[in-house]
């Protein structure tokens, strides 16, 4: 399996302490720079409110099959919650899309810290996307 970093977070979140649990809860922006090379990639992308940003949560040190949920006491299973100790460490955010401008989109509600690497990104469409 191959996975391809197309670009990376500008967070005024630098390290998890402080950082939202969830980016909704969050009015802060943040930027995504697309390498060159998937730039064109981008066309089109200003019609759209809203986008599911993935990143790699390049940060975690260890899976855990087994954890207390933000907010909870009790440990549960891992697939059963959204905490970021996984085997893989896939983030997934839906963000407001503030601008683009060139290779960068400017985002508010993006949970990511500082230079995470970003995977790809989708258009929110609240058809699909919402039972």
């Amino acid at each position: 399996m191959e996975v391809k970093t197309i670009g990376l977070v500008k967070s005024p979140f630098k390290v998890k302490e402080g950082s939202p649990h969830q980016g909704r809860f969050s009015e802060e922006l943040s930027d995504i720079t697309i390498f060159e090379e998937y730039a064109e990639g981008l066309e089109g992308i200003g019609k759209w409110s809203n986008l599911i940003i993935i990143y790699w949560l390049d940060r975690v040190n260890s899976a855990s099959l087994k954890v207390v949920p933000y907010g909870k006491k009790e440990k549960t299973g891992l697939f059963s919650t959204r905490a970021p100790v996984r085997p893989n460490p896939l983030g997934l955010c839906t963000v407001e899309l503030v601008k683009k401008q060139g290779n960068v989109l400017t985002v508010k509600g993006l949970d990511a810290l500082d230079n995470s690497p970003v995977l790809d990104i989708k258009p929110f469409v609240a058809d699909i996307d919402c039972p």
